[in-house]
């Protein structure tokens, strides 16, 4: 029974830090320092569920700018131009995505090994905070995400990829660096879910390959079920407040409960 509260408790944390600035590496990675809950022990077909539980929830959310850019991208192959800018978008996603699969295919290991500490959690936590506000501060706010180039979408997908270290955040990163480029900060967060499709989605394909080879006992697939529907209800509200909140507000907020949080691990780590 509480291995199975253990997987509502990692699929709502799943769903709610992958879209919310706030980093989901982070988070799990100080469950599982402070609390023990280790997401290893449930296995990787639960891995797999976490990840395409948040696929499903950003694909549900944003199906329709999806079958849009899919329908752009393949009309393109025929015209030839990317004027439209549904066109545009497309190929500026799939750019974007270059530099995290790259880069977290050679060096997934290393950094699943040389960097998980609470403390680089702690660092990471305040840095991409501070970061925020910069953003906030000189960002001018006025760009759409169509409007990219496509060097500045490379760019985003290696920011992307520095979430790959523990309490970077890929949301955070991303919109982060979109804020610095002067887009809209409902543009950047667009920009930035829609970015992660083809990630979660690569990622979780080459794990479930490996989940279908190595089968699934009943016990296994219970808690594949538990982590996938978690992960995507919770992930899907998650994106749904977000993308209303930051119309109107600022990362501030976010920024704030990074540099509470960085300070209560802190603290912990001391006196522990």
């Amino acid at each position: 029974m509480l291995e199975f509260i253990e997987a509502v408790f990692l699929g709502i944390v799943q769903g709610l830090t992958e879209f919310l600035p706030v980093s989901s590496s982070g988070h799990l990675l100080l469950g599982q320092y402070f609390l023990g809950l280790d997401q290893e022990r449930f296995g990787l077909s639960f891995d797999v569920a976490l990840h395409l539980g948040t696929l499903l929830a950003v694909v549900s959310y944003f199906w329709r700018d999806l079958l849009r850019m899919a329908f752009a991208f393949f009309r393109s192959l025929r015209t030839r131009s990317i004027a439209e800018p549904d066109v545009k978008l497309a190929y500026l996603v799939l750019a974007s995505t270059v530099p995290a699969a790259l880069i977290g295919f050679f060096l997934e290991d290393f950094f699943e090994t040389a960097v998980r500490s609470p403390w680089v959690v702690v660092f990471n936590l305040v840095l991409v905070g501070i970061l925020f506000i910069v953003g906030e501060a000189v960002g001018r706010r006025t760009r759409d995400s169509s409007k990219l180039t496509f060097w500045e979408a490379v760019g985003i997908g290696l920011a992307q990829a520095a979430a790959l270290v523990p309490g970077v955040s890929r949301s955070g990163a991303t919109i982060t660096l979109g804020l610095f480029l002067g887009l809209k900060r409902e543009e950047a967060a667009r920009f930035s879910f829609l970015m992660s499709v083809p990630i979660i989605a690569g990622a979780g394909s080459l794990q479930l390959l490996d989940v279908v080879e190595e089968g699934m006992s009943a016990y296994d697939t219970l808690l594949f079920a538990v982590g996938f529907v978690c992960s995507a209800v919770v992930g899907y509200l998650a994106i749904r407040f977000f993308i209303r909140f930051i119309a109107n507000h600022s990362l501030r907020a976010f920024a704030y409960y990074r540099f509470g949080l960085a300070a209560v691990v802190a603290l912990l780590l001391v006196l522990l």
